[in-house]
């Protein structure tokens, strides 16, 4: 058998590529996991200190409370792993992890979540939105110049891409020039029931960042008065809070189990955002609800428009009023959609990558 080895960027969070990590775990239990960090009260996951190799960076004072600090140090961090006794390595990467060095005979598998956003596809807004003095955001630049420099030579170390999403696929093609093939995500589709009991409520959440553009749900639920739930935390909860009128209720940092009962009983799910792909549109799929999403990345995989959710086609607030004034969750089969939600099930996402690196791992061996 393969020795493998498992990459991942950080594990200081908790997201969409943590659960895929949880699911690549579950496959290759005794695989290691290295990491630039790891902080265990900030991540839901569950291994022994054995299995987390750590880079330098974990080791630094401030290292790992100050992540963001060294950003100039992650490639060398990444690049210092030592993946010698390894014959295959999977990377789960939106940053760093593709960038580690290999020897020949290794095969390197990377599960692209995403070319680096900062670098690529939001660096203008990333630069608009940081929270620091004009020092910072006058040098940041620089740094980001030499790192997209660097992120565009380590994808030229990867042996095969897969893409979370034909999103991803696209962004792959454009900034790294390479194929690759796609395998959706992970979701746990299993844990949601279709409930009878729905709400007045609508709901959104996630990691509460800029670009999941929480604030054009709020603004627009403002305006039209409509009550709105929004879990998760995040940098952006402070000013979210700020603009979010009296129908916006702030659930915070909710167990599985509550966030489990919001989807079940919600009239819909807003994704207001150009996502990679959107595991919690899929979970609230699960729950039989529909999704009100914004038309362009992820949510173009896994949304039926008309039957298992509405896309409305501009980003903007008076569009998605006008979605949300003519929309009527009683004229969606809760059924039919969770039917198609479990397309994207873990079970499925196991057997197929299961199936992905044996077979690559066998074409890989006779080319050597």
């Amino acid at each position: 058998m393969p020795k493998i080895a498992i990459i991942h960027d950080h594990l200081n969070q908790n997201g969409g590529a943590e659960k895929v990590l949880e699911a690549l775990q579950e496959i290759y239990s005794d695989s290691p996991i290295y990491t630039l960090v790891f902080d265990q009260r900030k991540t839901n996951i569950k291994t022994s200190d054995q299995q987390i190799r750590t880079s330098f960076i974990q080791k630094i004072p401030l290292g790992v409370k100050k992540f963001e600090w060294f950003l100039i140090f992650m490639p060398a961090a990444t690049e210092h792993y030592d993946l010698s006794e390894f014959d295959i390595i999977i990377s789960s990467a939106s940053a760093f992890s593709k960038g580690i060095i290999t020897r020949p005979e290794t095969l390197h598998i990377c599960y692209c979540h995403t070319p680096t956003r900062y670098l690529w596809t939001d660096s203008h807004n990333y630069i608009k939105e940081l929270h620091h003095g004009p020092i910072v955001k006058r040098t940041l630049p620089l740094v980001l110049t030499k790192l997209r420099q660097w992120d565009r030579l380590a994808a030229e170390r990867v042996n095969l891409f897969v893409a979370n999403s034909n999103e991803v696929k696209k962004r792959i093609k454009k900034y790294y020039r390479r194929d690759s093939i796609v395998i959706f995500p992970p979701v746990d589709t299993h844990r949601f029931r279709i409930s009878q009991n729905i709400g007045d409520y609508f709901l959104t959440g996630g990691r509460l960042v800029p670009y999941k553009r929480f604030d054009l749900a709020i603004h627009t639920f403002n305006r039209l008065g409509f009550k709105l739930k929004i879990f998760g935390t995040g940098p952006m909860f402070k000013d979210l809070k700020k603009i979010a009128g009296p129908t916006i209720d702030f659930v915070g940092n909710i167990s599985d189990h509550d966030k489990i009962t919001l989807f079940e009983n919600c009239r819909a799910f807003i994704h207001p955002q150009v996502e990679d792909f959107g595991i919690t549109a899929v979970e609230a799929m699960a729950a039989g609800r529909p999704v009100i999403a914004f038309n362009k990345g992820g949510a173009l995989d896994t949304i039926i428009d008309g039957e298992t959710g509405t896309l409305f086609h501009e980003q903007n607030w008076e569009t998605l009023a006008d979605t949300l004034i003519r929309f009527d969750h009683n004229k969606f089969n809760p059924a039919l959609i969770k039917k198609h939600a479990e397309q994207f099930d873990k079970t499925v996402f196991r057997a197929n990558i299961e199936h992905l690196v044996a077979k690559t791992w066998t074409k890989f061996q006779s080319s050597l």
